[in-house]
């Protein structure tokens, strides 16, 4: 502790004695042990460069995704990102006016936000969208919240296939104001919603909001989702859309979506291990506040000239705790600007030919996974576009996904959700065709797949 922060022995012994513990480790005790990174070991007394030299030779320990055919799926997946959108992104007038809080100070922030809602409201085919929340799930959790300020109620309805971490955090954002968030079924076959479910639900009276997907969980496009809103009446509707699905597809907007959501991860920002991340955020004009976070607007200084402002701000640095909507400190500015640049770069014809290319990828590869004896793909009756889920006929996913990495492919990942009391489902797994998968990593799939599959007979 005295390592990074200057206390003294005096101090600390005060400090752990204020908060009821022993040690500075009890402060981790929720964190499980397995999960807890250990001293590097490098040991003390060693100089500069030979400390450089270990750090080194640990990092080479490390197997990037590039290194493997790779066809993991879901949220936040492996993308080619063009060098403009880094070059854009790194130049110093972006990186240090990335979050000002005296916004109407840095006009080339404002501008570049400006266009990073007008593109999401261009794909959405709603009225406005603010300037970038932290990320898809936690966009989706807003989104609840917002549709409690709309309708009464106690009851959010999610679809049972979305994925377990966004069911997490939507739970998270549920618990403070004693809020239920329910499931929906999914036909078995085709993967859909049932839509009967909702019927009944919303003749109860006390469901206040529905979020569906698009695609879904199962990386299927679910054409039920467009005869929602005719069942909700005045229910608020939210469509969490993957941004670039929506290049080829209906806007949500068209068929009575009031808030879309989404994860911009895909649009020149690097999987990263896991962040940083970028949410979207959009709504109808007349629920602009009671949206969450910030908004920024056009107008004309006093020479006439276009000028950008902070039109709206509904947070806590900027209204009374009360009357705020959001307790969002901040926005994800950087990534709306390399979000923004790689939508430019790639434009709105490349951006619509890159999906219809992946979608033609995940046909052939799930084509050719489908042919091997103890594999389903896909494994829902239902349109799909650049993602798919298989199931598997014997073994469980992650040793299949295990053989697979021995092979130096990263299969996709499993949809099983790992939390204590997680009901049991078949095992399935997540598989998405990016800009690197080609002919040969489908045939080294296959291969790879044919082998884990054998190899999981001889086991059993």
């Amino acid at each position: 502790m005295t390592r990074w922060i200057s206390n003294e022995p005096g101090e600390e012994a005060a400090l752990l004695s204020a908060l009821g513990i022993a040690s500075v480790d009890e402060l981790f005790s929720d964190v499980p042990r397995k999960a807890r990174v250990g001293r590097i070991g490098i040991g003390a007394g060693r100089d500069e460069l030979e400390v450089v030299t270990e750090v080194d030779r640990l990092l080479a320990r490390n197997r990037p995704y590039s290194q493997f055919a790779t066809f993991l799926g879901g949220r936040i997946a492996p993308r080619y990102s063009p060098a403009a959108v880094d070059a854009i992104v790194s130049r110093s007038e972006f990186y240090t006016a990335y979050t000002p809080y005296q916004a109407e100070a840095s006009q080339g922030t404002l501008r570049m936000l400006f266009e990073f809602q007008s593109l999401w409201v261009e794909l959405t085919g709603l009225d406005v969208a603010n300037a970038s929340l932290y990320d898809g799930a936690t966009a989706a959790g807003e989104a609840l919240l917002f549709c409690r300020r709309l309708h009464e109620g106690e009851r959010f309805l999610i679809p049972a296939s979305l994925p377990w971490e966004e069911k997490s955090v939507l739970a998270n954002y549920a618990s403070g104001p004693n809020l239920r968030v329910e499931e929906i079924p999914y036909d078995d076959r085709t993967g859909r919603l049932d839509l009967d479910f909702v019927r009944r639900a919303v003749g109860t009276k006390d469901v206040f909001g529905v979020l569906a997907d698009v695609p879904n969980g199962f990386g299927h496009v679910d054409e039920g989702v467009a005869d929602l809103k005719s069942i909700l009446g005045d229910i608020p509707l939210v469509v969490a859309a993957d941004p670039l699905s929506l290049t080829v597809l209906q806007p949500p907007g068209a068929y009575g979506a009031d808030v879309v959501v989404g994860e911009g991860q895909g649009f020149g920002i690097s999987p990263s291990y896991g962040g940083p991340l970028l949410g979207l955020f959009a709504c109808r004009k007349e629920h602009v506040r009671a949206s969450p976070g910030r908004l920024v607007g056009a107008t004309f200084d006093v020479d006439g000239e276009r000028a950008y402002t902070l039109t709206l701000g509904t947070r806590e640095q900027h209204i009374r705790r009360s009357r705020a909507t959001s307790n969002i400190c901040t926005n994800e500015s950087l990534m709306a600007l390399a979000f923004v640049v790689y939508a430019s770069v790639v434009g709105p014809r490349g951006l619509a030919e890159l999906q219809q290319s992946l979608a033609e990828k995940a046909r052939t590869l799930a084509s050719a996974l489908g042919a091997l004896d103890g594999l389903q793909a896909p494994r829902f009756d239902a349109p799909y576009l650049g993602q798919f889920t298989l199931e598997l006929r014997r073994g469980t996913a992650e040793g299949f996904l295990d053989r697979l990495r021995r092979r130096k492919v990263l299969g996709g990942h499993s949809l099983a959700d790992p939390r204590p009391g997680a009901r049991k489902e078949p095992e399935r797994i997540l598989v998405a065709a990016t800009e690197f998968v080609g002919e040969k990593e489908i045939q080294k799939y296959a291969r790879a797949a044919k082998s884990a599959l054998e190899a999981t007979k001889e086991g059993s």
